[in-house]
Protein backbone atom coordinates (compact mmCIF):
# COMPACT_ATOMS: atom_id res chain seq x y z
CA UNK A 1 0.00 0.00 0.00
CA UNK A 2 1.47 3.34 -1.01
CA UNK A 3 1.72 6.20 1.46
CA UNK A 4 -0.97 8.13 -0.46
CA UNK A 5 -3.41 5.20 -0.11
CA UNK A 6 -2.50 4.80 3.55
CA UNK A 7 -3.14 8.49 4.28
CA UNK A 8 -6.36 8.45 2.26
CA UNK A 9 -7.77 5.46 4.18
CA UNK A 10 -6.80 7.06 7.51
CA UNK A 11 -8.51 10.28 6.40
CA UNK A 12 -11.69 8.37 5.57
CA UNK A 13 -11.56 6.69 9.00
CA UNK A 14 -11.14 10.11 10.64
CA UNK A 15 -14.13 11.43 8.68
CA UNK A 16 -16.26 8.50 9.82
CA UNK A 17 -15.13 9.09 13.42
CA UNK A 18 -15.96 12.80 13.01
CA UNK A 19 -12.40 13.72 14.05
CA UNK A 20 -12.16 17.09 12.31
CA UNK A 21 -8.58 17.96 13.35
CA UNK A 22 -7.10 14.66 12.17
CA UNK A 23 -9.12 14.79 8.96
CA UNK A 24 -7.89 18.31 8.14
CA UNK A 25 -4.26 17.41 8.82
CA UNK A 26 -4.45 14.25 6.73
CA UNK A 27 -6.22 16.14 3.97
CA UNK A 28 -3.39 18.70 3.84
CA UNK A 29 -0.79 15.91 3.87
CA UNK A 30 -2.60 14.07 1.09
CA UNK A 31 -2.67 17.26 -1.00
CA UNK A 32 1.07 17.78 -0.44
CA UNK A 33 1.82 14.18 -1.45
CA UNK A 34 -0.34 14.44 -4.58
CA UNK A 35 1.22 17.77 -5.56
CA UNK A 36 4.72 16.28 -5.26
CA UNK A 37 3.66 13.33 -7.42
CA UNK A 38 2.23 15.71 -10.03
CA UNK A 39 5.41 17.80 -9.99
CA UNK A 40 7.50 14.69 -10.61
CA UNK A 41 5.07 13.39 -13.27
CA UNK A 42 5.58 9.90 -11.89
CA UNK A 43 4.78 7.76 -8.89
CA UNK A 44 6.01 9.31 -5.71
CA UNK A 45 9.10 7.76 -4.13
CA UNK A 46 9.98 10.59 -1.72
CA UNK A 47 6.91 10.42 0.49
CA UNK A 48 9.07 10.60 3.62
CA UNK A 49 10.60 13.91 2.52
CA UNK A 50 7.14 15.41 1.98
CA UNK A 51 5.97 14.29 5.43
CA UNK A 52 9.13 15.60 7.12
CA UNK A 53 8.72 18.92 5.30
CA UNK A 54 5.14 19.25 6.58
CA UNK A 55 6.33 18.52 10.14
CA UNK A 56 9.15 21.06 9.83
CA UNK A 57 6.80 23.76 8.52
CA UNK A 58 4.35 23.13 11.35
CA UNK A 59 7.16 23.30 13.94
CA UNK A 60 8.33 26.61 12.44
CA UNK A 61 4.79 27.96 12.72
CA UNK A 62 4.70 26.80 16.33
CA UNK A 63 8.01 28.56 17.10
CA UNK A 64 6.83 31.86 15.61
CA UNK A 65 3.43 31.80 17.34
CA UNK A 66 3.09 34.21 20.29
CA UNK A 67 2.61 32.48 23.65
CA UNK A 68 -0.84 34.05 24.15
CA UNK A 69 -2.24 32.36 20.99
CA UNK A 70 -3.03 29.05 22.64
CA UNK A 71 -5.50 28.13 19.89
CA UNK A 72 -2.78 28.12 17.22
CA UNK A 73 -0.30 26.36 19.52
CA UNK A 74 -2.84 23.64 20.29
CA UNK A 75 -3.68 23.19 16.59
CA UNK A 76 0.00 22.90 15.65
CA UNK A 77 0.68 20.33 18.38
CA UNK A 78 -2.28 18.19 17.24
CA UNK A 79 -1.10 18.47 13.63
CA UNK A 80 2.45 17.42 14.53
CA UNK A 81 1.13 14.44 16.52
CA UNK A 82 -0.87 13.22 13.50
CA UNK A 83 1.95 13.80 11.01
CA UNK A 84 4.52 12.00 13.17
CA UNK A 85 2.46 8.81 12.87
CA UNK A 86 3.41 8.71 9.18
CA UNK A 87 7.03 9.86 9.53
CA UNK A 88 9.86 7.38 9.97
CA UNK A 89 11.43 6.96 13.41
CA UNK A 90 14.10 9.61 13.77
CA UNK A 91 17.60 8.80 15.01
CA UNK A 92 18.43 9.85 18.55
CA UNK A 93 21.61 11.64 19.65
CA UNK A 94 23.52 8.42 20.42
CA UNK A 95 22.76 6.93 16.99
CA UNK A 96 23.84 10.16 15.27
CA UNK A 97 27.11 10.21 17.24
CA UNK A 98 27.71 6.61 16.15
CA UNK A 99 27.27 7.54 12.47
CA UNK A 100 29.51 10.60 12.91
CA UNK A 101 32.21 8.40 14.50
CA UNK A 102 31.99 6.03 11.53
CA UNK A 103 32.33 8.90 9.05
CA UNK A 104 35.29 10.36 10.98
CA UNK A 105 37.13 7.03 10.99
CA UNK A 106 36.32 6.56 7.30
CA UNK A 107 37.85 9.95 6.52
CA UNK A 108 40.80 9.29 8.84
CA UNK A 109 40.04 12.28 11.09
CA UNK A 110 40.84 11.82 14.80
CA UNK A 111 40.04 15.31 16.11
CA UNK A 112 37.65 17.18 13.80
CA UNK A 113 38.29 20.89 13.31
CA UNK A 114 35.98 23.55 11.87
CA UNK A 115 38.09 23.32 8.70
CA UNK A 116 37.06 19.67 8.25
CA UNK A 117 33.35 20.35 8.81
CA UNK A 118 32.44 20.70 5.11
CA UNK A 119 34.12 17.42 4.20
CA UNK A 120 32.52 15.62 7.14
CA UNK A 121 29.01 16.96 6.42
CA UNK A 122 29.34 16.01 2.75
CA UNK A 123 29.91 12.37 3.76
CA UNK A 124 27.55 12.41 6.73
CA UNK A 125 24.33 13.93 5.43
CA UNK A 126 23.53 11.28 2.77
CA UNK A 127 23.79 8.64 5.51
CA UNK A 128 21.31 10.35 7.84
CA UNK A 129 18.99 12.02 5.32
CA UNK A 130 15.37 11.38 6.23
CA UNK A 131 16.44 9.65 9.45
CA UNK A 132 17.71 12.60 11.48
CA UNK A 133 17.11 16.34 11.73
CA UNK A 134 19.91 18.17 9.89
CA UNK A 135 20.05 20.90 12.50
CA UNK A 136 20.53 18.34 15.28
CA UNK A 137 23.28 16.58 13.28
CA UNK A 138 25.03 19.92 12.74
CA UNK A 139 24.75 20.82 16.45
CA UNK A 140 26.18 17.45 17.54
CA UNK A 141 29.08 17.68 15.09
CA UNK A 142 29.83 21.27 16.16
CA UNK A 143 29.79 20.13 19.80
CA UNK A 144 32.31 17.38 19.00
CA UNK A 145 34.65 19.97 17.48
CA UNK A 146 34.72 22.28 20.51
Amino acid sequence: MSKIDEVRSAMVAAMKAKDKDTKETLSALLAALKNKAIDKRADLTEEVQVILKEIKQTKETLEMTPADRTDIIEECEKRIAVLEQYAPKMMDEAEIKEVIAGVLSGLGIDAPTPKDKGRIMKELMPKVKGKADGKLVNDILTGMMA
